[in-house]
């Protein structure tokens, strides 16, 4: 990798996201928790949600994860409340397809996702960008319906 391909992947916009993480930490009455890590690289990113009328009312989450994870888990934060599962989850698809060429930036509200463009790249880095989309899905499935 060179020098001018890591100044890419490590853009000022994905190192905005990844040091402004809304809602870290755990949550005070979570009804699901989740943690998820890539044994790829070793991030790993623990959610928890609190459900209300199949909604998430609450959201927390654990990241340690690399600067590119952290972004993810970044615009996951800044959109993740009032939405349901099948949101999250298409969001989810929708980013695995960008990353991997078979689709376009994500639809709104999770087009800040555009930011992890440069990633296409570098196949060896989606794992950690979808952790904390797997993480709040696992967190939502563990809820009581």
């Amino acid at each position: 990798m060179s020098d001018s391909d890591l100044m890419q992947l490590y853009s000022r916009r994905i190192l905005a996201l990844a040091s402004d993480i809304p809602h870290l930490g755990k949550i005070e009455a979570p009804t699901g928790s989740a943690h998820k890590r890539s044994p790829q690289c070793g991030s790993s990113v623990t959610a928890h949600v609190a459900m209300r009328d199949g909604r998430i009312a609450d959201f927390g989450q654990e990241v340690r994860a690399c600067a590119l994870g952290q972004a993810s888990a970044g615009v996951l934060g800044q959109t993740a409340l009032g939405r349901s599962r099948d949101e999250i989850a298409r969001a989810r698809d929708q980013l695995q397809a960008m990353l991997k060429q078979e689709g376009p930036v994500p639809d709104a509200p999770f087009e800040a996702l555009e930011a992890l463009l440069p990633a296409r790249e570098f196949p060896n880095r989606h794992a950690s960008i979808l952790l904390a989309w797997e993480a709040l899905l696992g967190a939502i499935d563990a809820s009581p319906a």
